[in-house]
């Protein structure tokens, strides 16, 4: 399952967010302004940055908008 963590206010987590509902992609969001959730992504992801894609089928961490994009055209069959 895909796990991505966000900030609500962020204009490239909103991109990304957008293709997965554009594309019917289902995955996990975490909002990074609960703690809980900023603690997992340091833990995860080792930086503050968001959007981060979690793949845990594939053990892949990617940042980078664009970049999770082509990464889910290329992997998700969309």
């Amino acid at each position: 399952m895909l796990e991505l963590y966000i900030l609500e206010t962020c204009p490239y987590c909103q991109k990304v967010m957008k293709f997965l509902k554009e594309n019917n992609i289902e995955y996990i969001k975490h909002d990074v302004s609960e703690p809980e959730n900023y603690d997992a992504l340091q833990k995860i992801g080792q930086k503050s940055q968001v959007p981060f894609l979690y793949d845990k089928d594939k053990k892949l961490k990617m940042y980078e908008s664009d970049d999770i994009i082509e990464y889910l055209k290329e992997n998700k069959q969309v």
